[in-house]
């Protein structure tokens, strides 16, 4: 592989990252205002995005197998076109279960081909591996400016376009997806050499492998924090009285300071065990959440909560590839880490759904605040026992 080929795969499988997690960032700022025009209710625009998790997880393994094995590229472009096609459902299929087959089924889907399994997958094959850790940061990094961009973007296209107008916009956007898409490749060398079996050998083996299992529910609890917040701390700041534009700005700042969280956790995870780190993180974002519930909820602390929350946001991603790269080899990331992100994608789906579902039955979001303080301190937990020593290659079927 020429020495420019790392660092074109970074730069491009960061850019069309950084564009799908940016403009679906946007999306809890869009559910006031559809409800509101629409007269839809918000459980049942919380169901649709809560769906895009749900679909995202399921999906990623499958694409995770394909990118393994046809390459990333014609993956990463057909999500760029999923993703155009989910927008506009999204915004002109005039009902709500368009609305909810745009954002969950096509958006999820969209996710999944050029979210973080493929997109890091491909950078970890690429990455030196002395380099390896610190490559998985700076993609990461670029997804997390994604979504610090894309919050006064959006909000500014909300203001001046409507709803509509912006989802528009944002398709026109994600276009560039199946563009950057050129310079992911095609089926990895490495495949072309392995003996049969190979894919389902690394499946067996992780399947036995019960850090795998203690990995995919510390991502669980991942996923469910994400979600809720994402989707819902727009709506829980404006009922706690504070203006709109806090909540953007939270968002905004979540992004912002993700960019920062992603590469110290690339940094570290070539220095230290990863496991370690992720249960740092977890246990760190517990304490952070226990002090924003008990705090008055004025615009300073509001912001300082989403800036802490977003150094410790996405810092998990890198560490956990990490992980699976780790134990299993680097041959098939994709698919494992698909694997394990569908219980990311699980507990995403029931963050989101249970955000709209509290408000609705308990009239407030208090519930699933305190349930993501517990979860917090389990998953900083679960990751301590994780024996993360590299399998051999006879097992995992690495070439």
């Amino acid at each position: 592989m020429a020495p420019t080929r790392p660092l074109l795969v970074l730069t491009c499988g960061s850019l069309a990252l950084a564009l799908a997690l940016g403009i679906r960032q946007d999306f809890g700022l869009l559910l006031a205002p559809m409800a509101a025009d629409t007269g839809w209710s918000l459980a049942g625009l919380a169901f649709g995005l809560a769906l895009q998790q749900l679909v995202w997880g399921v999906a990623q393994p499958l694409v995770g197998a394909l990118a393994d094995v046809k390459g990333p590229r014609i993956v990463v472009a057909g999500g760029g076109v999923a993703f155009v096609a989910g927008l506009l459902l999204m915004g002109f299929g005039g009902s709500l279960p368009l609305f909810q087959l745009g954002a969950g089924l096509f958006i999820g889907t969209a996710l999944a081909a050029v979210g973080f399994s493929v997109v890091l997958g491909t950078v970890a094959r690429a990455a030196p591996e002395a380099r390896r850790s610190l490559y998985l940061g700076l993609a990461s990094a670029g997804g997390s400016f994604g979504m610090f961009a894309f919050v006064p973007l959006g909000q500014g296209l909300i203001g001046g376009l409507g709803w509509q107008g912006a989802l528009l916009a944002l398709a026109l956007t994600a276009l560039a997806i199946p563009v950057l898409a050129l310079a992911l490749g095609g089926p990895p060398p490495a495949h072309r050499t392995l003996p049969g079996g190979g894919l389902g050998q690394a499946l067996r083996a992780a399947s036995r492998h019960d850090g795998f299992w203690l990995l995919t529910a510390g991502f669980f609890v991942c996923g469910f924090h994400v979600a809720f917040i994402s989707v819902h701390l727009p709506g829980y700041v404006a009922a706690c009285g504070l203006a709109p534009e806090i909540g953007a700005w939270s968002l905004a700042l979540v992004g912002l300071f993700n960019v920062a969280g992603s590469l110290a956790a690339g940094q570290l995870g070539g220095r230290y065990r990863p496991k370690v780190l992720l249960s740092g993180i977890y246990f760190a974002r517990g304490l952070v959440l226990l002090a924003f519930l008990l705090s008055a909820k004025t615009p300073a602390v509001t912001l300082a909560f989403a800036a802490a929350m977003g150094f410790l946001w996405l810092s998990t991603v890198p560490l956990t590839t990490g992980v699976v790269a780790g134990i299993f080899g680097p041959t098939y990331v994709s698919t494992l880490f698909g694997l394990v992100f569908l219980g990311h994608q699980i507990g995403a789906f029931l963050g989101a759904w249970a955000g709209g579902l509290s408000v609705e039955w308990l009239g407030s979001y208090d519930a699933v605040w305190w349930a993501s303080v517990a979860l917090a301190f389990f998953a900083a937990l679960v990751h301590l026992p994780i024996r993360d020593a590299r399998l051999p290659q006879t097992v995992t079927g690495a070439a």
